[in-house]
Order: C-alpha cells, then structure tokens, then sequence
C-alpha cells in the first residue's frame, strides 16, 4: 500500500522544499537551545511564525490558522520533508499538534482568536495538563477538582509528568467538575494561566541526568480560573479529550518512522539479524500508515500503528545500544550529525535514544491500553 505520488503532491512537496531552501534559519542563528517542550528560543519563534504565515506551519488547517487546506498525502510529503533534513516541526510539539488543534476543534471562536493562533504563531507557548500521580494512563481516573464560584472555578489538585508546564504560558487542563457522575462523565477541560495565582510548577530531572528537566509537578491551589476559559461543554471533557489524543495519535506513527529512519542513519552496526528487523519493521510501519490514511476504516486501527510503531521503536534502540557494546553507555555523548533545526535527543547518546523510547509506549495511551483497544474496538473479544 503506498499513497499515490501524483503531480499535484510531488508540486507540494517541491514548493515547500523550496522555501525551506530560502528561509531555513541559520546555524549561527541557532545558538539558544530549547530548555523543555515548552520554550521556544527567540530565533525559533521568528521561524515558526514564518511557517505560519506563509501556510507551512500545519498545512491541513485553513489559511487562517497556519495552513493551505492541504490533503492528507500532502500532509505526509510535509512530514516527510521536515524528516528527511532532521528538522523537529515545532520547538513546542503538545501546543502546536495538541493543544491549538484541539482548541479549533472544541474551542469558541474567542479560544482560537486568544488562545490557538498566539500557540500557532508561538507567541505563547502551551502543555497537557492530563496525568495524575493516580491516573496516569487511566484519565477517567483524574481527581483534579474545579467547583463553579459565580463567574470562575477554583481549582485544587495536582498533575504530574505534565512537559514543559515550568516553561508554559497556558495549561490544557482536564478537571473533575461533577465528582458525583460515572467515572467517564463529569469531566470539563480548562485553560489555565501558568501566572495564575494558586498554580505552582515543580520542574523534575528524568533518568537521562540532572539537565534533563521537561518534566513537571503542577500544583493548584485554589487557583480562580474564568468560566470563559472552559472548552467544550461542562462535564464533557471525555470527548474532548479523546479528540485531543486522536490529534496526537493520528499522524504519530509518521513519527516512529522518522525515529527508525534516525536509527537506521546513525546506527553503530549497521548489519545483522536486529538491523534486518529494524529495515522490515520501518517499511511495515510506513505501508500500515499509508493503508490507514488510504481510505475510511476503523478509527481503532490507530492503535495498531501507536502500539507497533513505538514498541518497533524500543526494540531497535535496545537492539542499537546492544550492538555499539560499551562505548554505547558513554552519556552524554553524540551518536549523529549535529542538527540546529532538531532537539538534542535526536542525537543523544544510545543510552538516551533507549530510555526516551519508554515514552513512545506510555505518552498517547499505554502500549496496554492499547492492547485492550485493539483487542475490543477491532477483534471484537469481551471485556
């Protein structure tokens, strides 16, 4: 199965690779680095408000909101580009793809205007205020409570592994408003100002070292939030939030297959049995994508591609780190080409490729949530 290259595509692809040619920042504009998924260097808020308002940015929206009304083949020959010169498409990934589409999804037309052109434009930047220390991959589970006070809510409860929140200007919050309802009902979805008062952000460093901090605890604390801010109808966040992560899932298996392409690129031991595996896995992944975006078909079938693309994923940078034998544990250490236009994992040491690839199968719906989809919404077995 292969999405057809006709003119029209191939003219796409062309043009936008064409204007990567002329506006691509330069290396020695590149100096700041992002700190976390949400900050966005200077130089890096400048390209991406070129993208949008040149259409490049998502080019599947409307013009309005940073696209050309793009088809789904083009939107791959985008993806494609941006992949094959290692350039990461967004310095803030949750607000661009998440966040500011779930917004055009679900929001008010106010939301868009204050809220999801300034995310697009990166003016602002934006986080996923989902998990919980009691439900992490169980979201119907979150106890996270916003009580309505006259024109507010006020807001208590805690979000944990929550990226970039320190460096965030606005949390997509999912909170408890009828603690009452059945555990998938009674959910509402908040925007939530970082400066708010009551809200407080605690930055935590992950397994790849004390630098290494994106993750967050978020606390609120009695925090007022405007009633205007709510997205969605009250009590129904369970829909949107099962928007918010079609968002994340639908086009996520293109990302696995950059991730293999990366490995595949840079690999230590490009020969052997794992790396046959990786070659065969990397095309399967890519044709089981394209048959997906083909044609109308079952919506749970995203999961086959989230579950196969990121466990695919861990295996060959287990497989990488095992081939390179101990030289593959130095960290930090750069195991490919320094790129200025990506982030620094993408060419991390094979100690840091392997243990980022255990967020491939948590991040978007655990691999055994994924499982239980597949195994109900498509095999049809009981539950």
């Amino acid at each position: 199965m292969k999405l057809t290259d006709d003119a029209e595509v191939e003219k796409f692809r062309a043009e936008f690779a064409a204007f990567l040619d002329a506006n691509l920042p330069a290396e020695t504009e590149a100096t700041e680095r992002p700190r976390s998924t949400s900050h966005i260097p200077e130089w890096a808020r400048r390209w991406q408000r070129k993208l949008f308002e040149a259409g490049w940015l998502v080019p599947g929206n409307p013009p309005e909101y940073g696209g050309r009304h793009a088809t789904l083949p083009q939107m791959v020959a985008h993806q494609e580009e941006l992949s094959r010169r290692r350039i990461y498409h967004s310095f803030n990934p949750q607000g661009v793809g998440i966040i500011a589409a779930s917004l055009l999804s679900f929001g008010t037309e106010e939301q868009k205007r204050r809220w999801a052109v300034p995310i697009l434009r990166a003016e602002i930047t934006a986080s996923l205020g989902m998990s919980e220390p009691g439900a992490g991959s169980d979201l119907a589970g979150l106890a996270t409570r916003a009580v309505a006070d006259g024109d507010h809510f006020v807001v208590n409860g805690q979000k944990v592994w929550t990226s970039g929140a320190h460096d965030a200007d606005v949390l997509l919050t999912f909170v408890r408003t009828d603690p009452d309802a059945p555990k998938h009902k009674g959910i509402s979805v908040l925007l939530i100002p970082t400066a708010t008062e009551g809200v407080t952000r605690r930055p935590f460093a992950s397994i790849n070292g004390a630098h290494d901090t994106d993750f967050n605890e978020v606390f609120f604390n009695d925090a007022e939030v405007p009633k205007e801010n709510l997205v969605g109808p009250l009590n129904e966040g369970w829909r949107v939030a099962n928007g918010s992560l079609g968002h994340e899932r639908t086009m996520l298996w293109l990302g696995y297959v950059e991730w293999m392409d990366d490995v595949i690129r840079d690999s230590p031991c490009p020969h052997g049995e794992w790396y046959a595996d990786l070659l065969m896995d990397r095309q399967a992944l890519r044709l089981l994508g394209y048959q997906q975006l083909s044609g109308t078909r079952n919506p749970a079938e995203v999961s086959v591609l989230k579950l196969f693309g990121s466990e695919a994923v861990q295996r060959a940078t287990l497989h990488a780190l095992e081939a390179g034998g101990a030289e593959s544990l130095l960290h930090p250490a750069q195991t490919g080409p320094y790129s200025h236009m990506s982030m620094e994992s993408s060419w991390a040491s094979w100690f840091e490729r392997y243990t980022r690839s255990f967020g491939g199968t948590i991040a978007g719906g655990t691999s055994e949530i994924q499982r239980n989809i597949i195994a109900e919404r498509i095999l049809g077995l009981p539950r």
